[in-house]
């Protein structure tokens, strides 16, 4: 698993089709530590499943589906104890012209509220790599001038024989949009997916820090108690009941 940070940002001429961008309110920067993550990315390539690697180290290949889950937990990331807001969401979808996205609201709220942004795609996918650039140019028109945390996760890396995008044409994905590039698998590694999450953790909140009181946008989304792990268990349990149906049946 390799982690590589990049500092340069290119700029696309792409037409996009993009829901209407309404107004929300400007909160206060207050040094309460909370950070705030967004995971974003196509269908069926391992949101859940990286989400659900990081917080409880555990891995369930097949889950319900995926309505927009918000989960808490504290953590202790350079001495310091934070806590962690992951807002997992419903698919991205590429337009019939395959140069333009679909958002739900939902996720346009999510993309307002988030201090860092995780984007998956498969590497056995190469559409899934393509909602990439119009989903980052999506979140540029809500935010045209913020710093943008970003982390690149290539999820599926154990399923080599059916890669369809490159570990190069993930790096210079990531090198394009100023991110962070990894190639994970929720599966196999979770170390590394662990790893991958808490450096992006470690630069929100050092952006966070360095607020000094200025304004930070964001929305009030309804907290789960913390940490929201009733429902992650209820799925995880789910998944392990279906499993173990299949088994007996086989």
């Amino acid at each position: 698993m390799r982690l590589i940070s990049q500092n340069t940002m290119s700029q696309y001429s792409t037409n996009f089709l993009l829901l209407p961008i309404p107004e929300y309110p400007v909160l206060d920067c207050v040094p309460n530590k909370i950070i705030k993550l967004v995971v974003l990315g196509g269908s069926n390539v391992g949101k859940t499943a990286l989400v659900v690697r990081f917080l409880t180290k555990r891995f369930i290949g097949d889950y319900e589906a995926n309505t927009g889950a918000l989960y808490s937990r504290k953590f202790t990331i350079d001495g310091e104890q934070i806590s962690l807001q992951m807002q997992d969401t419903p698919f991205v979808s590429l337009e019939d012209d395959n140069d333009s996205i679909c958002c739900q609201e939902q996720i346009n709220r999510s993309i307002y509220w988030a201090d860092g942004f995780v984007f998956v795609y498969s590497i056995t996918d190469y559409d899934s790599y393509r909602v990439i650039r119009p989903l980052y140019q999506h979140i540029r028109k809500i935010h045209p001038n913020a710093n943008i945390p970003l982390l690149l996760m290539a999820n599926k890396g154990d399923l080599l024989r059916a890669r369809q995008v490159s570990s190069r044409e993930g790096l210079q994905l990531a090198n394009e949009l100023g991110g962070t590039y990894c190639e994970v698998s929720a599966r196999e590694n979770c170390e590394g997916v662990h790893e991958a999450f808490q450096q992006l953790c470690q630069e929100v909140g050092r952006m966070i820090g360095s607020c000094n009181g200025e304004k930070r946008r964001g929305l009030h989304l309804i907290r789960p108690k913390s940490p929201n792990m009733q429902d992650l268990k209820r799925r995880l349990k789910q998944a392990l009941s279906s499993k173990g149906k299949s088994a007996t049946t086989l």
